[in-house]
């Protein structure tokens, strides 16, 4: 079964400095048809203004993702990393027992554009932790790169959750297939372009829930960057 989601459906949110679309429900947007999928929470895409950010603040109990687009985000927390965040970058934070943090746009002079990603952990009460890491454009270009997973094989990042998170670049002829388990679920969110997923046509934003299908198939794309959800 495919449900495809599209973008204009998304909550939205601007607050001058901060513009938002989410695709669950989140903070003031509140729709109980989309509360998630699987342990996928929230899918936040935001585009911060120079300057501008997220003042130190709490979270717990939740794997969280963030994947940039454009631009730099930079990151403190209260377990004393400090980092800036790249397109390409992959940054996994555990926020387990409690953690605070802060995320800040890195540039002065232009915005920054993001995802950020919530997955519900496998338990409650893990230790908070982090991690980062770089996966070149060559890595994801006509493939579907494994960037987290619960094992943290292929140089992923480790999440707390059976879940792996793909991404791939896809252009013209380039075709991806991620072949699903029996019982497993796909989600497929498409952060820029234009793709074929499954037959179906998507653009940026828009998203495709796919359930008892024993295939994603990714093709026709332009200029398309797409991140494949294999959950449980």
């Amino acid at each position: 079964m495919l449900e495809i989601r599209r973008s204009v459906e998304r909550g939205h949110a601007h607050h001058g400095w901060l513009d938002s679309y989410h695709s669950f429900s989140f903070a003031q947007y509140h729709d109980p048809r989309h509360m998630g999928f699987g342990a996928l929470r929230v899918i936040n895409e935001d585009w911060i203004q120079p300057g501008r950010g997220f003042d130190p603040h709490g979270h717990r109990d939740m794997e969280i993702i963030t994947y940039v687009l454009e631009g730099a985000l930079a990151h403190r927390d209260s377990m004393g990393h400090s980092s800036i965040i790249h397109p390409g970058d992959v940054q996994r934070m555990s926020a387990g027992t409690g953690i605070i943090h802060s995320e800040y746009n890195a540039s002065r002079q232009e915005p920054v554009h993001l995802l950020q990603i919530w997955i519900v952990p496998e338990r409650r009460g893990l230790a908070p932790s982090y991690e980062q890491r770089h996966f070149p454009p060559a890595e994801k270009r006509g493939r579907l790169r494994l960037l987290a997973s619960p094992d943290g094989r292929d140089g992923s990042v480790t999440i707390h959750q059976d879940a792996h998170l793909y991404a791939a670049l896809l252009d013209g002829p380039e075709r991806a297939v991620h072949r699903l388990t029996p019982g497993r679920r796909a989600y497929v969110h498409v952060a820029r372009g234009r793709v074929a997923a499954n037959g179906e046509l998507l653009q940026a934003g828009d998203a495709l829930k796919a359930r008892e299908v024993d295939e994603i198939v990714l093709d026709r794309g332009e200029g398309a960057e797409v991140l494949v959800f294999d959950l449980a």
